[in-house]
């Protein structure tokens, strides 16, 4: 299921959700306009590589800039798709999180999601040489806090098995609740396998970071006529 769009209108403008779509477009466009071997080495100098940052501990309290990279690769993509993928559920569901939580404190619980879900990769596989980049991490703590909020609320999902396809509408919890047993099974499912691959952990951590963040802040399941329909 691919969410389109959800029917659960705001009543402010997301300027912060419209902000981190632009910067993330624009840190793209700048990636892509480099030479190949240009942005291999700019992936490997900003994106999150478990083993620089965890042998960085040792170099504590002074703040190493492999630290810096849980949040700059927050900012990047490996690929048009990656960057679309992701940009598409930061619009249909960061609004509306940033709608309740208020501008300024939404992009605090996206900047602190993205971290605790890197972490979660970092802690799980800490001698990992690939580098992670990707909003995915934080926009799942959005989709968790999204699920809290709004379990009723529904999408619009483009659904299909094989040559059947067409839009329906669902629960925001049947389409997230889907999503993260993807994200489970994808886990396990590549345990076996060796090199780069989707962090699931990060996004698994940033799900998890984002409804007990969202608990915290007080998001509670709303209730309007968007939320019951």
């Amino acid at each position: 299921m691919i969410p389109i769009r959800d029917e659960n209108p705001t009543r402010t403008t997301p300027v912060i959700t419209i902000a981190l779509i632009a910067i993330n477009v624009l840190v793209f466009v700048m990636q892509m306009l480099q030479p190949p071997e240009a942005q291999q080495q700019f992936v490997f100098a900003w994106g999150a590589i478990p083993r620089d940052i965890t042998m960085s501990w040792d170099l504590l309290p002074t703040v190493p800039v492999a630290w810096l990279t849980l949040f700059t690769s927050m900012f990047m993509h490996g690929g048009l798709m990656h960057l679309g993928g992701n940009m598409l559920y930061l619009w249909i569901f960061g609004n509306n999180i940033e709608d309740r939580l208020g501008h300024i404190q939404f992009l605090f619980f996206y900047i602190i999601g993205g971290l605790v879900a890197a972490l979660s990769h970092v802690f799980f596989d800490p001698s990992s040489q690939i580098p992670m980049v990707g909003a995915s991490g934080a926009i799942s703590a959005v989709l968790g806090a999204y699920m809290l909020a709004y379990p009723k609320a529904r999408v619009v999902v483009l659904f299909w098995i094989v040559f059947f396809v067409r839009f329906i509408r669902v629960p925001a919890i049947l389409m997230l609740g889907v999503w993260f047993v993807m994200q489970i099974s994808g886990f396990f499912g590549d345990m076996s396998r060796e090199g780069g691959g989707v962090a699931w952990l990060a996004h698994i951590g940033g799900f998890i970071a984002g409804v007990v963040f969202g608990f915290i802040a007080g998001l509670r399941p709303a209730r309007s006529a968007y939320y019951s329909r």
